[in-house]
């Protein structure tokens, strides 16, 4: 039952959905579109399934694969928690099914190829096979923005941009190219400073 607020007053909505788990939507996924090869012969899927701890801010979703620093086999899917979150589960989907499209092309087909033409066609295939969301190569999510945290200032003309991370080594371009041709010189380094908060 609904319950009506006071006039004026907008009703209070949560701020954003809580997560789905991903290994019931990795199975129905896998059913669906690639036939079950998607998950070993005890049930388990071929890649590890997680979403992000939220540093994974420009992407919705990565797939990798190679070997873990202790020489274990690393194959996983990974989704961006800050991205996804406050979208409709749509995104999860669409997001969630373009990494198992990678995991298919390289543990499947063993191909090693980014969005080539087994991607592709796997990617088309989906699409015209259903209307509930579509897969495309780049996604279009609003990504948060991070406030700078450093300030990069040019010794030579003051120039200043923000940055995220401070860098070692960075040259103003303008300066490079007006007293260097172009060339990086040490006299147009750089000097990090904490942004202002």
């Amino acid at each position: 039952m609904m319950q009506r607020s006071p006039a004026g007053v907008a009703p209070e909505l949560p701020q954003t959905m809580p997560l789905e788990p991903l290994l019931p939507l990795f199975h129905r996924l896998n059913r669906q579109h690639f036939d079950g090869a998607l998950v070993q012969g005890d049930g388990r899927p071929l890649a590890e399934l997680r979403w992000s701890d939220g540093r994974l801010t420009r992407t919705a979703g990565l797939y990798r694969s190679g070997r873990r620093c202790d020489g274990r086999v690393l194959c996983e899917i990974v989704l961006s928690r800050p991205l996804l979150e406050p979208l409709p589960q749509q995104a999860t989907l669409s997001t969630l099914c373009h990494e198992m499209i990678h995991a298919w092309v390289d543990r499947v087909l063993g191909q090693r190829e980014a969005h080539g033409p087994h991607f592709r066609a796997c990617m088309a295939r989906i699409n015209l096979s259903q209307g509930e969301f579509e897969v495309s190569l780049r996604h279009r999510y609003p990504v948060p923005q991070q406030p700078a945290r450093w300030m990069a200032r040019c010794s030579c003309c003051g120039l200043r941009a923000p940055y995220r991370r401070r860098r070692e080594g960075l040259a103003c371009r303008v300066c490079c190219e007006r007293f260097h041709g172009g060339r990086w010189h040490a006299s147009c380094l750089l000097v990090f400073e904490p942004a202002a908060a």
